[in-house]
């Protein structure tokens, strides 16, 4: 009976909804205006991952002076840069994860830098130089603890041909990558930028 009962009060809520859904508001019916949010919302999403996109690629990181003289002048004198196989990565390709949603919550942590450029932060070289051993701290830090993701969207260990690499690469890569013990940034800090002075900064 009670089972009845539930079955009648569900009938009923189920009933009440679909009314609901087809009573007109004051100029449109509710189903209407469900279709038309439906369609604004995927205009919105649409509309949020083409910024989100065009905030991720190397003219947008660079076009502030404060990247553009300093870092970015760096990259290019790297073999991530300019290289015989012509395959450059970019400022999001070692800054910001691929996938989603990892991409989001960086893009949510890179929100200061917006605070920092109205600020003034680094706006000009001798303010960069002086933090930049804490800006270098942060991005090693985040790199360190996913594991230096963004490093292994092009180099997986996995893929790795120990053979063809020289004989202390290899037998690094096989002691630390793949005991899992350390990570890429560990020992490639300064791969991509000039490191900063790391006069009584430990190391290991």
């Amino acid at each position: 009976m009670r089972r009845l009962r539930d079955w009648t009060f569900r009938d009923s809520r189920l009933h009440g909804l679909w009314m609901t859904l087809r009573r007109p508001s004051v100029h449109y019916s509710l189903g209407f205006l469900t279709v038309a949010g439906f369609v604004a919302g995927i205009v919105f999403w649409g509309a949020f991952n083409t910024a989100l996109e065009a905030t991720n690629t190397e003219t947008f990181c660079t076009g502030c002076h404060e990247m553009n003289d300093n870092v970015f002048q760096e990259l290019k004198t790297t073999i991530h840069y300019s290289n015989r196989s012509g395959v450059r990565a970019t400022c999001p390709d070692c800054h910001v994860p691929h996938n989603w949603t990892d991409k989001i919550a960086r893009k949510m942590q890179a929100s200061k830098e917006v605070w920092g450029k109205l600020a003034g932060t680094i706006d000009n070289r001798e303010k960069f130089l002086d933090h930049r051993l804490e800006l270098a701290q942060h991005e090693w830090a985040r790199l360190k603890a996913n594991d230096s993701l963004e490093c292994r969207n092009c180099h997986d260990y996995d893929s790795m041909d120990l053979t063809r690499q020289g004989s202390r690469a290899a037998q690094i890569h096989k002691l630390w990558l793949g005991s899992g013990e350390k990570t890429c940034i560990d020992c490639h800090k300064g791969v991509a930028h000039h490191l900063p002075d790391m006069t009584g900064v430990p190391q290991g």
